[in-house]
């Protein structure tokens, strides 16, 4: 116990005196040199964080130029869609097919669907070509698989619902239908079998 009392006693000494040199040493005047990098490497510091921060802001303020619109013109590709939707409903609607102004105002959808198209593509809105393709997930969305054996797997054969990019930005992927082999007849027969 003495020997605890005597240790602690020591190291109680030896950190005053760490204390005493570290204070002699706080207490004791910095040079001018000292000093001067100090405040010199303050300043470097300094800089190098208004040089991020402006850097930080050049990039924001480029990105909601160019992306600011993101959410208006992913919504206006409603209004394209619709105006597609309408061209192909009124082609079919047999009792327009007797109507002799049908084309006319047929053609008159398509103006307003180019006039469309020309202000997307003014704002850097590019539809995404499928026609032929190989699939590519970041481009495009599978909505079924189609067999096919005249082309290669993993080939769009439709268009479903066309996909934009907004610069080198997803828009909306392209709703699409792949191609796949058709199966064996075969293979066919044992799959019905196994699952009886």
């Amino acid at each position: 116990m003495n020997d605890d009392k005597s240790q602690n006693t020591e190291e109680n000494k030896n950190k005053e005196k760490s204390e005493n040199i570290s204070s002699a040493e706080a207490s004791k005047p910095k040079s001018t040199e000292e000093k001067l990098k100090e405040v010199e490497d303050k300043l470097l510091r300094s800089l190098a964080e208004i040089e991020n921060q402006r850097r930080r802001f050049e990039k924001e303020i480029k990105d909601a130029f160019e992306f600011g619109s993101y959410n208006f013109a992913k919504e206006s590709l409603a209004i394209l869609d619709n105006l597609h939707r309408a061209q192909i409903a009124i082609k079919n609607d047999e009792s327009l097919k007797n109507n002799k102004d049908l084309d006319k105002f047929i053609n008159n959808i398509s103006i307003i669907e180019k006039d469309i198209v020309s202000i997307f593509e003014k704002s850097k809105i590019k539809k995404i070509n499928t026609k032929g393709q190989k699939f590519d997930p970041n481009l495009h969305q599978a909505m079924t698989e189609i067999e096919d054996d005249k082309v290669e797997t993993g080939t769009i054969i439709q268009e479903i619902q066309a996909g934009f990019m907004m610069g080198e930005r997803l828009l909306r992927p392209a709703l699409v239908a792949v191609s796949k082999k058709k199966a064996p007849k075969n293979t066919e027969k044992e799959d019905k079998k196994d699952n009886k």
